[in-house]
């Protein structure tokens, strides 16, 4: 899916003046990188929101036009108003084709309606990560990479090593070496305190004896007081 995002020159810097573009429905960003000067640009706030809704925008190649000039580069960052549908400032990469590049790219879990523990063992599948970090070349910049949980046994969870990555791409020495888990297969909650076995409870049968009475006189059924014999 290639994406095409236009920008504007922005002459003016500064708060206030930034303050002024976000009123007039723009929103002020910036371009760096690869070996070039930074340029500080304006993008229509209404597209630049429609975007930013498409996962590939965060994890793909854009082709950014300022000028009629044309250039690929990644999303870097951006950061949005507390409470407004806002951009207050994007921040975009240009990109070298010939180096590689360091992305989060978001995980599809596949086939879970077909996975045997689900459909028979009554378990859910649980998403421990929904994105893993990469490096590759950026023509083989994956938008998804797919974790398929067909196979998967309850009670167990996949790791990292056990994904199947695109041609040309790598995961980070990091991860390589940590290998967390991904997913897992467990039994809902309720269902899982339902099946845990109760301790035994020992029941106690009698009185406790009072402070200072004998045991044995507390044991059983004592039967009525005695009265005395009376002298003659």
């Amino acid at each position: 899916m290639k994406i095409e995002v236009v920008a504007y020159p922005r002459a003016q810097q500064g708060t206030g003046a930034s303050r002024r573009l976000r009123g007039s429905g723009r929103a002020p960003g910036i371009i760096y990188g690869a070996g070039k000067p930074a340029q500080a640009v304006e993008l229509d706030q209404r597209a630049l929101l429609r975007h930013l809704k498409l996962e590939a925008f965060h994890a793909s190649i854009l082709d950014i036009t300022v000028d009629s000039t044309k250039e690929p580069v990644l999303l870097r960052d951006f950061q949005m108003h507390p409470w407004k549908q806002m951009v207050l400032h994007v921040d975009f990469q240009r990109v070298d084709r010939s180096k590689k590049i360091y992305m989060s790219v978001p995980l599809h879990f596949i086939n879970e309606d077909k996975c045997e523990a689900v459909k028979l063992g009554g378990g859910v599948v649980q998403h421990i990560v929904n994105e893993i970090e990469i490096q590759c070349l950026p023509d083989d910049l994956p938008e998804f990479i797919e974790v398929d949980v067909t196979n998967m046994q309850l009670g167990h969870s996949m790791h990292v090593s056990e994904l199947t990555m695109p041609e040309g791409v790598e995961l980070l020495p990091k991860l390589k070496h940590d290998d967390p888990p991904i997913v897992a297969v467990q039994l809902p909650r309720e269902i899982a305190v339902e099946e845990e076995v109760a301790a035994p409870v020992t029941e106690i049968i009698g009185e406790v004896p009072a402070e200072g009475e004998p045991a044995e006189a507390a044991e059983g059924d004592k039967g009525e007081k005695k009265e005395p014999a009376k002298k003659e």
